[in-house]
C-alpha cells in the first residue's frame, strides 16, 4: 500500500500553516510544517515530498528566494512548488512561473482550492 502523498507547508503565520495542515489531512495528505525558508531548505535536504506550498512574503528568506534555492542549491527541478500568497493577480502568476514556481494558491484558501492544487501537482492516484 502506498503511503499518503506528502506536502511541505512553509508559512511564517501559524494560523495559515495549521489551516493548510488541516485541509491537507482532510483530503488524505500528510503535511510537514515549516516557519520559514531556511527551515524548509533544511527539511528538503532530509526528506522528500510530493509538493511544496510556499508563502511568498516571509521574514528572512522570501518565498521567491527559497524557491530559487530549492531549484539551484538542492537541484529539485521536478518538485512541484506552489506559491501560496494573498497577492494573486494574473501578472503575478506569470512572474511566479518565471521565478520557478509551478503554480499559485491564493489566500484565503478553501478545501476545493487545495484539492485542485493537489490534484494538478501531486502524484497520480494508483
Amino acid at each position: 500500500m502506498r503511503p499518503n502523498p506528502s506536502a511541505l507547508v512553509v508559512d511564517d503565520n501559524a494560523i495559515n500553516r495549521n489551516l493548510l495542515d488541516g485541509i491537507l489531512r482532510r483530503i488524505g495528505w500528510t503535511a510537514i510544517l515549516c516557519e520559514g525558508g531556511e527551515q524548509a531548505l533544511q527539511t528538503l535536504r532530509e526528506q522528500t515530498f510530493d509538493l511544496v506550498l510556499l508563502d511568498l512574503r516571509m521574514p528572512g528568506l522570501s518565498g521567491i528566494e527559497t524557491c530559487r534555492r530549492i531549484r539551484s542549491e538542492l537541484g529539485l527541478a521536478r518538485l512541484p512548488v506552489v506559491a501560496y500568497t494573498a497577492h494573486g493577480m494574473l501578472e503575478d502568476r506569470d512572474r511566479m512561473l518565471a521565478d520557478g514556481f509551478n503554480g499559485m494558491l491564493i489566500k484565503p484558501v478553501s478545501i476545493a482550492d487545495v484539492k485542485a492544487v493537489c490534484a494538478e501537482f501531486g502524484p497520480a492516484p494508483e
